[in-house]
């Protein structure tokens, strides 16, 4: 017969295997919602990036191992189902490295949730530049970086400021 030790763990780990997938898939309606919005600033690759809102309170409140989890799943199917292999190859690259980043600095302590969402829409947007040269095999794709830097700033800045309003108002009890 388990232990009062055994079933808490096998409940705890039910429950957080429940709330990744619930992640998951809000990340996934997310991107889905970005896909379909008629936002567009004209330059290509510049993104709102509001799945990141789910990766990023799942890293706060999870720890890297599920935010990586729900954004590895979140980047496969919405490639498939939104934007192609090259727009899943583009996204892995650019996610792996955000995720780092912001795991990276969040661990230092030095900075807020806004500040680490900013160096992630930074470190997504280095990723993507970091693949789509090496797959052109030409290192002036990085002349297009400035552009991109601002809006990794202004997108993560905005998706930061609305991931610590909604990360304040979740019970802590629902990831405890």
């Amino acid at each position: 017969m388990p232990s009062a030790t055994d079933r808490h763990r096998r409940q705890d780990r039910t429950k957080r295997l429940a709330l990744s997938s619930m992640f998951a898939a809000l990340a996934l309606i997310f991107s889905y919602i970005e896909a379909m919005l008629p936002f567009s600033v004209g330059i290509p690759g510049v993104k709102l990036g509001i799945a990141n809102l789910v990766v990023i309170i799942a890293l706060y409140e999870m720890g890297l191992r599920y935010a990586l989890t729900i954004n590895v799943i979140r980047i496969f199917v919405a490639g498939l189902l939104f934007n192609g292999l090259f727009g899943a190859v583009y996204s892995l690259a650019g996610g792996l490295l955000s995720l780092l980043i912001m795991w990276l600095l969040k661990k230092t302590g030095l900075f807020s949730m806004i500040g680490v969402s900013m160096a992630g829409g930074v470190a997504h947007n280095m990723g993507q530049l970091l693949i789509a040269s090496a797959i052109v095999s030409d290192l002036r794709m990085f002349l297009y970086f400035p552009v991109l830097m601002f809006s990794g700033i202004a997108s993560g800045i905005a998706i930061g400021f609305v991931s610590c309003v909604i990360d304040k108002k979740l019970p802590k009890s629902l990831f405890h």
